[in-house]
């Protein structure tokens, strides 16, 4: 008996161990210098296989990607975040909605100017959901942070 619930506990205990959170988007975020005090600010995701991550504008259901950026006076946003991607539409049964998606790979632009020459720092987050023909993880809300060197 003790052998059994020692060996129990150790199946228990490496499962949990090697058990991984899904997490198959990876954000990076860099900046474009693209003039004097003039920037690009790009959120890309990277997808894993199987997987896809909603447009801004996704249709019914789904949590559509949004990104929402913390006031800073040193910053103006230029018009509204831009999509670079291939964009798929397919009906979804289980949303009952006709939805736009990206498959592996999807960049986010936000174009910026400064209000000075200083270095700041553009912070913000991001809100997507993420699914795969199978399931939808929950929406998830993540920090980013993109460091200007003014000028």
């Amino acid at each position: 008996m003790k052998k059994a619930g020692l060996t129990s506990l150790l199946i228990i205990i490496l499962h949990i161990a090697f058990a991984q959170v899904e997490n198959p988007v990876s954000w990076s975020y860099t900046s474009i210098k693209t003039g004097p005090k003039k920037y690009e600010l790009h959120m890309t995701a990277s997808i894993a296989a199987n997987w896809h991550v909603y447009t801004q504008d996704a249709g019914e259901g789904p949590i559509s990607t949004s990104f929402t950026f913390t006031k800073n006076p040193l910053v103006k946003l230029e018009g509204k975040v831009k999509e670079i991607g291939k964009i798929e539409t397919l009906f979804d049964p289980n949303f009952n909605s006709m939805l736009k998606f990206y498959k592996d790979k999807v960049d986010f632009v936000q174009k910026i100017s400064l209000k000075s020459t200083a270095s700041t720092v553009v912070k913000g987050t991001v809100l997507y959901m993420v699914c795969n023909d199978k399931k939808c993880l929950p929406p998830k809300e993540i920090p980013f942070s993109i460091k200007l060197d003014g000028q």
